[in-house]
């Protein structure tokens, strides 16, 4: 019998929540997904998914998130009144964790809960009244739930196994690429630049980081058109002042807008040999934890990675000997390392990287089943005891 699935998603326009709803379908189980928006429903032309909107959010305003959180929760009877009772009910942050024991309840108060957190929120990690308040409701709405799924270690051990007053079996679920064909794609081939044009720097995915933007735009001025840098991606307008014209304004950076995932990651990232991987929009904090999707992209597609050596990325980087890692992101640094590079240094870079084990990067259909498979084996609730082990994770090193 199909299993069914109920998921609570904090943003219908997150290429992730797409991402997870197509792991969803492949591993078997049919999905509704009820969530907030603030953009265009990327699930909306899916005829297998019931998508349900709760409202409308935005970037960057906590509060009235929260404002619609507690709307949301008052018209979620009538919401999902003629969904099918869900085997499973998966919580996308904490505002939909909040949401998910009121939908458990409305379909008898027995549905495995699984809380699915891929960033740790900054205000998570305040530690003033308000960090303390959103922990608190963190723990007092995911008391109830069975299972956490994140997608870096490093989460866990900053800040789960530190800060967070949860403490639940942990289903490493990285952020790979989704490759539903089960046929093996074309290994990528190097491609330095021909006839004198420039190197091609990729950031792609979510454009939220003023930092990166800026230290971005300077390189590229110093280096005067021998380096390019290839915005794409959905940018947080929110986290910058008129992004549409300052980028149109900086000379050799070109923003191409948002992009399909996975349908247009071949053509995007073969366009680039080099892909930035650094983030400082929590910096110290969140940026240093994550392993954000355009590691996996980027590498799966032969763009070298780009990031810091002090940060989880770098990391996982440096342990397998690929990519290029800095021990600091300055304009300056960059400038040294470009004016050095050479087809020859590039075709050094880029062998070890298209040597990797494609497992790495991607995400098949037995992945997707093993995911489905784990989260509908949850019991109902009442018959759960206490439990505090480490599930395996989903295609991770173990």
């Amino acid at each position: 019998m199909t299993k069914h699935i109920l998921y609570l998603a904090h943003d219908l326009a997150d290429a992730a929540i797409r991402r997870r709803v197509l792991m969803l379908k492949k591993g078997g189980a049919s999905v509704t997904v009820a969530g907030f928006q603030r953009a265009e429903n990327l699930l909306a032309g899916d005829p297998e998914v019931r998508s349900i909107p709760l409202g409308k959010t935005a970037d960057a305003r906590f509060m009235q998130r929260i404002g619609a959180v507690v709307s949301a929760a008052f018209s979620l009877k009538s919401k999902v009144e003629s969904v099918p009772k869900p085997d499973v009910i998966i919580a996308r942050n904490v505002e939909m964790l909040a949401l998910a024991g009121r939908a458990s309840r409305l379909f008898g108060g027995d549905v495995p809960i699984v809380y699915e957190c891929l960033d740790i929120h900054r205000l998570l990690l305040d530690e003033g009244l308000k960090g303390k308040l959103l922990r608190a409701a963190e723990g007092y709405f995911g008391a109830r739930a069975q299972l956490l799924v994140t997608s870096s270690p490093a989460f866990v051990e900053n800040y789960f196994h530190t800060r967070s007053s949860l403490n639940l079996p942990t289903l490493l679920v990285e952020n790979k690429v989704l490759d539903l064909s089960d046929q093996r794609p074309l290994v990528p081939q190097p491609r330095p630049p021909r006839n004198g044009k420039p190197w091609r720097i990729g950031w792609f995915g979510a454009i939220r980081c003023r930092k990166s933007l800026s230290i971005l735009a300077d390189f590229a001025r110093r280096m005067d058109g021998r380096v390019e840098i290839v915005l794409r991606g959905r940018p947080a307008y929110g986290e910058f002042t008129d992004f549409d014209r300052r980028v149109q304004a900086l000379p050799f950076v070109e923003f191409h807008g948002a992009y399909r995932n996975p349908e247009d990651l071949v053509s995007i990232y073969s366009d680039v040999q080099f892909a930035w991987a650094i983030d400082f929009f929590e910096e110290g904090l969140n940026s240093n934890w994550l392993l954000p999707n355009r590691l996996y992209e980027g590498s799966l597609h032969g763009a070298i990675p780009i990031a810091l050596k002090s940060t989880e990325t770098g990391r996982f980087l440096d342990r397998r000997g690929i990519g290029l890692t800095l021990d600091e992101a300055r304009p300056d640094e960059l400038v040294r390392l470009f004016e050095a590079m050479t087809p020859k240094r590039y075709d050094e870079l880029f062998a070890p990287l298209s040597a990797t084990d494609r497992s790495l990067w991607v995400a098949g259909p037995e992945d997707c089943r093993v995911l489905v498979t784990r989260l509908t084996a949850l019991e109902p609730k009442s018959a759960i005891g206490s439990v505090h082990d480490v599930v395996p994770a989903v295609g991770a090193e173990r």
